[in-house]
């Protein structure tokens, strides 16, 4: 049986490629003139062309509700009339013919949209057939959304060439950092009999543009530290099939210390010839069995994960043993660059987990081989509601990068509150580091403009499990579409990314898109308002990191302190007075995160320690918008509750259910946010809130 006849929409599980007819009116009229797909080239069973072809076909199908026929321009070469015609450039007349223009040296990723209303003919056009897969999801989704085609013509690139989905699937069934289920990937430690529902997720990720995806957690145990070997290929090549079928690369999590852990090396020092060629030996046999692998991400010396320092080498040592091994196949090494001290004495004032990547990866600029990517985190710690743009990101002009983010919401509330993270991931984006000057751009740097890097591109922790709605919290779909959306086009506002997966998702009711599009937009400031205030971060229960405690790694090795006293709060990260973190910025942004005065008021306690009574600009005392923000946090977490009961009737009731639940949820935890915080500040401090409202 088909999974979505085993999960009907109103689970949620056909996600923003819902495909709700089109409603009777002049759009749909226009939309119905289209009753065939011409397409032009070999069709390869499970090969891109086949699956554009049956994504366009299925899509309009149940858009219109009718049959669409498909033909092959061989062997119906006839009129083109009431056709969408999928061509590649300098392949097929008809293309050519729309697109004289037509670039066959394009990137193959990109394509073309064009309505000839003269002959009621429709193209989609590409250098590749991922060009054409991508225009076949466009296209589907202009209609989705209800767009008029008159006049249409759409040209469109990819800014990011890599775009990357870090599954932390573990193969006992276990998600690390998972708030939706078990892994869809793995169950008894095997790879899942159910690849339909792998199949299903390729589909969405390819609808929005997700180009490679790692198949395992990057903390890798033993048994995944064997997909490697010879008797696990089959397997892995089999899912690599499906994600071909959607333009998508798979990767593997390695395990750095495999030949070593599996007994077949008496090292894993990477200047060791055997290590050398074991590695060697073990690429051939992947790439034997899955010829177009994309290559290893690797997580080593950070966390008690295994790496080259135990031989007394550097990073760039144990990135360019791997990439000499991939490097025949054209095969990528992604070195993450979340390295610190994890065994930090809390007492310790000077030791800063800010500072670790940056120290650990500045000084092998150049020394890494051409198909080595640095992963660098959005921020320096480690995905908090609010931290400053890692200064790594550009700073390595010699060493190609991408962009590191978090999609599932492992300190933005677990999927079980709503938090939007596209208005976070654009101010990051948008961030100017001045590594080259003004307009040195996270976004550019990213994309490897910047520098002109060989590889770029942007990578992010998934946040889906096997939950029927993928993601546990329906509204957290958003973040996975925005996420694919945003990597291919960073332009996009993350407004405009809300309104398309809203009508995508819950249809064209105005009132549920006007709701559930504030409510997404607003979630972050909420979340942010009743959780951590100003920059400090954490301030969560530990291991599981859900809900309040404002101790809770206080007192911990792991480098996430606060250093509240009676007196005051904050991290000094000055140059002047504290760990120094602030001079691995360009001046500007030295200067201005160095200065209370122009430091900005939501990253104040990263940057500083102040007293309570040090006055924001916005005018408020620290303590009074501690206080403040976390009665409003609570108040506006109920506001969301109120907006939602408002669209009983204009969401089928499965999905209204499910949001309903997660939102009353949220709700009541927020409350509980904010008396614990403003409770522990108001014994800390002993001073008042100016309102004279409850606290404990």
């Amino acid at each position: 049986m088909d999974n979505h006849e085993l999960f009907p929409r109103e689970s949620g599980y056909q996600a923003w490629l819902d495909y709700r007819p089109v409603e009777p009116g002049e759009l749909r009229e226009q939309y119905a003139r289209f009753t065939r797909i011409r397409f032009h080239g070999r069709i390869e069973p499970n090969g891109i062309l086949a699956t554009a072809v049956e994504e366009l076909r299925r899509g309009l199908t149940a858009l219109l509700q009718r049959p669409i026929t498909v033909v092959h321009t061989d062997a119906e070469p006839g009129d083109r009339d009431n056709a969408i015609t999928l061509g590649i450039f300098g392949n097929d007349p008809e293309t050519d013919r729309v697109f004289p223009e037509g670039d066959p040296e394009a990137d193959a990723e990109a394509f073309r949209l064009k309505y000839d209303e003269a002959q009621c003919c429709l193209a989609v056009g590409a250098a590749g057939e991922q060009g054409l897969l991508y225009g076949a999801f466009h296209l589907l989704r202009l209609i989705s959304t209800r767009q008029d085609l008159t006049g249409l013509d759409v040209a469109e690139t990819p800014v990011n060439r890599l775009r990357m989905i870090n599954q932390w699937d573990n193969m006992d069934g276990s998600v690390e950092r998972g708030y939706a289920g078990m892994s869809i990937f793995y169950e008894n430690d095997r790879i899942t009999g159910n690849l339909q529902r792998i199949r299903d997720y390729a589909r969405l990720l390819a609808s929005v543009g997700i180009n490679a995806i790692s198949i395992n957690n990057v903390n890798v145990h033993y048994q995944e530290t064997k997909l490697i070997l010879p008797e696990n290929l089959p397997e892995v090549a089999g899912l690599a099939g499906i994600f071909r079928a959607y333009g998508i690369k798979l990767f593997l999590s390695i395990n750095y210390a495999a030949p070593l852990v599996l007994g077949e090396c008496a090292t894993a020092d990477p200047l060791d010839p055997d290590v050398r060629d074991w590695w060697q030996a073990a690429a051939a046999e992947i790439y034997s069995a899955i010829p177009d692998f994309g290559g290893f991400l690797v997580k080593a010396d950070s966390e008690n994960r295994p790496g080259p320092f135990t031989y007394g080498r550097n990073h760039a040592d144990g990135a360019n043993m791997l990439a000499g091994a991939l490097a025949p196949y054209g095969g990528l090494v992604i070195w993450r660059c979340f390295v610190y001290n994890c065994k930090q004495d809390w007492r310790d004032r000077l030791t800063d987990r800010a500072k670790a990547a940056y120290d650990h990866f500045m000084p092998l600029d150049g020394h890494f081989m051409d198909n080595v990517i640095l992963q660098v985190k959005n921020g320096p710690i480690d995905f908090q509601v609010r931290e400053p743009v890692s200064p790594l990101l550009g700073a390595m002009a010699k060493t190609n990068q991408v962009l590191e983010f978090q999609i599932t919401q492992e300190y933005t509330g677990q999927q079980r509150h709503v938090c939007y993270l596209v208005p976070q991931w654009k101010e990051v984006l948008d961030f100017d580091t001045f590594v080259k000057g003004s307009g040195s751009t996270v976004h550019a740097i990213a994309s490897g403009a910047l520098h002109g890097n060989l590889h770029g591109g942007w990578a992010a922790v998934s946040n889906i499990g096997n939950d029927a709605n993928w993601t546990g919290h329906p509204l957290a779909q958003a973040n996975l579409f925005g996420y694919g959306r945003l990597a291919w086009n960073p332009g996009l506002s993350a407004e405009e990314i809300a309104l398309e997966w809203t009508l995508l998702t819950y249809g064209a009711s105005r009132t549920a898109v006007a709701a559930v599009s504030d409510i997404l937009l607003n979630s972050w400031s909420v979340y942010e308002s009743y959780t951590a205030p100003l920059g400090v971060g954490f301030m969560v229960n530990p291991d599981h990191h859900y809900g309040p405690n404002v101790d809770g790694y206080e007192y911990s090795m792991w480098g996430t302190y606060h250093f509240a006293d009676c007196h005051g709060i904050g991290v000094d990260r000055t140059t002047a007075s504290g760990t120094g973190y602030t001079s691995q910025y360009a001046k500007p942004n030295m200067e201005m995160y160095e200065s209370l005065e122009t430091c900005p008021d939501e990253l104040l306690l990263f940057f500083h320690h102040v007293p309570y009574t040090h006055v924001l600009h916005s005018g408020k005392t620290v303590i009074q918008h501690i206080y403040d923000t976390h009665f409003a946090g609570a108040e506006r977490a109920a506001g969301m509750v109120k907006q939602w009961l408002a669209l009983h009737g204009e969401v089928e009731p499965g999905l209204y259910g499910q949001v309903a639940e997660r939102l009353a949820e949220q709700a009541e935890h927020a409350v509980e946010w904010r008396d614990r915080i403003n409770t522990y500040f108001y014994r800390k401090s002993g001073i008042p809130d100016e309102q004279a409202r409850k606290i404990y």
